[in-house]
């Protein structure tokens, strides 16, 4: 009789040890049990903001449970990020993350309160927006060796304009300057659609503009598309090559945005907002409305939580020269 006691007396302890992880284990198997709120941290009807918008109505379907944009637009991001990163970690805070966020912020400010490689469970690449040098419509260059030699030539009296100190029309041509050479006059204004009536207008030559920005002028004639800053040609322009097509390798300024959540959030939950995004990306509505913002859904070879935390580290590292290099850093 000793033996039939031991094994029972054993089993029931094993079973005793492993109870206080069932709730956690239930919790994330239940997930999600009520709305979940995501933090988009820039301002209403942004770019960003639509495509959380696009987003979250097929999310709700698929969850089944509702989720709610919430903009905490202030500081580029940084409070908004920040909140999530000290979210509790039950998978009911989650943020649309940018390239803005996680790249550009970690070089602007040397006080970041978070940090974006480790403060934040990365849960998938969602979307891309390509950028494209344009310029005047009389501009004489036409293709980006004859861009890269003409401003090279005439860089004394020559401007390029962006949407402002930092946004990203400033530092992809930031990078575009840095990777050629280029030394030109930076002439920021508050806001795309005033930087690009300026150049239209002949007060700056170029600019680095988001696709959909750029595609209604270049359509209209009134600028010229240089070149796509991304590896791919883009579906929306298919006849404008890319920078690398044109001799600068493995060059690429693109806006992305992906969701995160605070660290800490436990694996099944990670996985299963992960493979709600994949589902509501596949989903047709979804892709037409994306294609009419100039918004490129990324493949499902690039939707893993891997491959955005390693797309994090590799951008920052691309986007901290360039950023420092224009001495826009904030203490």
């Amino acid at each position: 009789m000793k033996l039939p006691h031991r094994r029972q007396f054993l089993h029931l302890a094993a079973g005793a040890a492993a109870l206080p992880a069932l709730p956690h284990v239930a919790r994330a198997q239940a997930y999600p049990t009520r709305p979940i709120t995501m933090i988009v941290p820039f301002a209403a009807g942004g770019a960003f903001d639509v495509i959380a918008r696009v987003l979250t109505p097929r999310l709700s379907e698929i969850l089944h449970q509702q989720v709610i944009v919430e903009n905490v637009g202030a500081a580029a991001g940084i409070v908004g990020t920040n909140r999530v990163a000290h979210a509790v970690p039950d998978g009911y805070t989650v943020l649309l993350g940018t390239v803005g966020t996680h790249a550009y912020n970690p070089a602007r400010y040397k006080k970041l309160p978070y940090d974006p490689t480790s403060d934040l469970a990365p849960v998938g690449l969602a979307a891309e927006q390509p950028m494209v040098l344009i310029a005047r419509k009389d501009f004489p260059p036409h293709t980006l060796p004859e861009f890269i030699a003409y401003v090279k030539a005439n860089s004394a009296k020559l401007q390029y304009g962006s949407a402002g100190v930092g946004s990203t029309t400033h530092l992809a041509c930031a990078l575009l300057n840095a990777a050629t050479g280029i030394s030109v006059t930076h002439v920021p204004y508050r806001g795309g659609g005033p930087a690009m009536a300026d150049m239209i207008g002949g007060q700056v030559q170029y600019m680095c503009s988001n696709a959909p920005g750029a595609l209604p002028q270049m359509q209209g004639g009134t600028v010229k598309g240089i070149a796509l800053l991304s590896h791919e040609r883009s579906a929306l322009m298919p006849d404008l090559p890319t920078a690398q097509e044109q001799g600068l390798s493995d060059f690429e300024a693109t806006s992305w945005s992906g969701l995160f959540l605070p660290k800490g959030t436990p694996a099944p939950i990670v996985a299963q907002l992960n493979r709600a995004l994949g589902e509501a990306m596949d989903t047709k509505a979804v892709q037409d409305r994306m294609h009419e913002l100039g918004t490129t859904l990324v493949s499902t070879d690039r939707r893993a939580p891997d491959y955005l935390q390693t797309l994090v580290r590799s951008e920052i590292a691309k986007w901290g020269p360039p950023i420092k290099a224009a001495g826009i850093s904030v203490d």
